[in-house]
């Protein structure tokens, strides 16, 4: 479920409190993106807001692990909205792509669809499209180089620091 708040934030702590209880995925105001439940937000400073929270969607759709927060995917496509701030081509091809994909997906939108194989198959009709390739080659990068999540994957990070992998599991393979 998204809010979307008026620009004075037109929401009283009450109707905040409850929604949240309502397990409120993401409420959009009028320069940020906010999940209450998980105590994050991201602020929007040259893609729209609405923009960000597909984006948010779609990185977890691309790159699905359930046991990441949607803060990194958060975190991970905040650098779209830095690279528009500094490029207005990219700013276009991020704010026209969405725009695309909302259409493709109906009248909900992208988050509007229920299912992730519906959201899925849209996403493999446009792999092939420059909005496409800039936001997955991003995410891959800006996703999986958060230090925080690397433990949840069982990367202990770079070696050499540490002696390198020859004296640290290198022949550890047992099923070999």
């Amino acid at each position: 479920m998204v809010t979307i708040l008026d620009k004075t934030g037109g929401m009283s702590r009450r109707q905040l409190l409850k929604t949240g209880a309502a397990s409120a995925v993401l409420m959009i105001t009028g320069t940020a993106v906010i999940c209450p439940d998980q105590a994050w937000g991201l602020e929007a400073t040259a893609l729209k807001p609405d923009t960000l929270a597909t984006l948010i969607k779609m990185a977890r759709d691309i790159y699905p692990h359930d046991q990441l927060a949607d803060r990194f995917y958060a975190a991970a496509v905040k650098g779209q909205d830095t690279m528009a701030a500094k490029d207005e081509k990219h700013k276009a091809l991020i704010e026209d792509g969405i725009a695309d994909l909302d259409s493709k997906a109906g009248a909900d939108g992208y988050r509007g669809l229920g299912w992730e194989d519906d959201r899925v198959a849209i996403l493999r009709d446009i792999e092939t499209t420059p909005f496409f390739q800039a936001v997955r080659g991003d995410l891959v990068v800006s996703l999986y180089n958060q230090k925080e999540i690397w433990p949840i994957f069982g990367y202990e990070g770079e070696s050499y620091s540490k002696g390198g992998y020859i004296e640290r599991g290198f022949d550890d393979i047992t099923w070999l």
